[in-house]
This record gives C-alpha cells, structure tokens and sequence, in this order.
C-alpha cells in the first residue's frame, strides 16, 4: 500500500516538472485502474424517474398515455368544461414517443 502511494507520488511530481508529452507517457506506463469501457464494466442506464412516474405504455408499446395535471385542486374557480378536459387521458405524438422509448426504455426492449 505504502508502495503505491510512493509511486503516485512520483508519477505527480515528475509531472510537475515534465512536458505534456512526457507526462501522458510516465502517467500510461503506472496506470493501475482499468480502462475497460463503459458497457464492459457492467454500467446499467437508468431510466428517466420523472418520467417513469408520469407515462405509461400501452399494450403495443407504440404510443404512451399520462394523465392531465390541474385537476387535484383549487377546482372551485375552474370552469366545469375545463375540469372535464383535464380529467381526460393525454396520449404521446410521434416525436414524444420517440423520446419516451429512449429515456424509460433505453435498452430498446
């Protein structure tokens, strides 16, 4: 452990006083973490929380539903066909589907 840490230490100082070049190829010879990619790690994308709580897929996974805000209170001064509009199901266009499936889906499934 005692060792690493001297080695580090090296490495950071030897930089101080290297070129750039230099220090990228003293830094590369004593790398000890991994440089695996991303995906290779076992990394997993999460999805959109916001929108997890809000959308919901319908059977065909071609199009989302949610339902309308406004409509849980201060209903007194709302007129009644306003609150009937709220209270409908709100249904995704194309180009919100199309975001939905990457962010609540984004392994494509």
């Amino acid at each position: 452990m005692f060792t690493f840490g001297r080695q580090l230490l090296w490495t950071a100082q030897s930089c101080l006083h290297a070129t750039r070049r230099q220090c990228m190829t003293a830094t590369s010879a004593t790398r000890l973490f991994s440089t695996t990619p991303i995906a290779e790690a076992g990394y997993k994308l999460k999805s959109h929380s916001g929108a997890k709580k809000r959308w919901r897929s319908l059977a065909s996974g071609t199009v989302f539903k949610r339902g309308k805000a406004g409509h849980s209170h201060m209903n007194v001064s709302k007129r009644p066909g306003q609150k009937n509009r709220l209270s409908t199901t709100a249904y995704s266009t194309s180009a919100q589907t199309q975001k939905l499936r990457k962010v609540l889906l984004p392994y494509g499934n």
